[in-house]
């Protein structure tokens, strides 16, 4: 069987500069069920970086990006996950998992 092809995926959000160290926080204890709902939507080796102004890079890897948004979006615990973290983040509209900037890739080396 052969194993579908991953896409990377990389995108930016802007944390707000007095909500960092929380925000961290809240990142070392991400809640089980929405750890399980992740991995089951397709969302895979997934990291998040974050640069002392609160610029915050999100990546990824999936078979379907869209398939592992909307498999989130269907789910309860993104939506209490999604309005939990929503007040840390800077000129966002709507839901942080919605609102977040997607970026080109242009270059990678296997």
């Amino acid at each position: 069987m052969t194993a579908l092809p991953l896409h990377r995926v990389c995108f930016l959000l802007q944390v707000r500069p007095e909500r960092l160290e929380e925000y961290k926080t809240r990142h070392q204890a991400v809640w089980p069920d929405m750890l399980a709902a992740l991995s089951s939507a397709g969302w895979h080796n997934y990291s998040l970086f974050l640069r002392p102004d609160g610029l915050l890079v999100g990546y990824l890897e999936t078979p379907d990006f869209a398939a592992a948004r909307a498999g989130m979006a269907a789910t309860e615990v993104n939506a209490r996950w999604q309005a939990d973290m929503a007040p840390f983040f800077v000129a966002l509209e709507g839901r942080p998992d919605e609102g977040f900037l997607q970026l080109e890739e242009v270059f990678h080396l296997d």
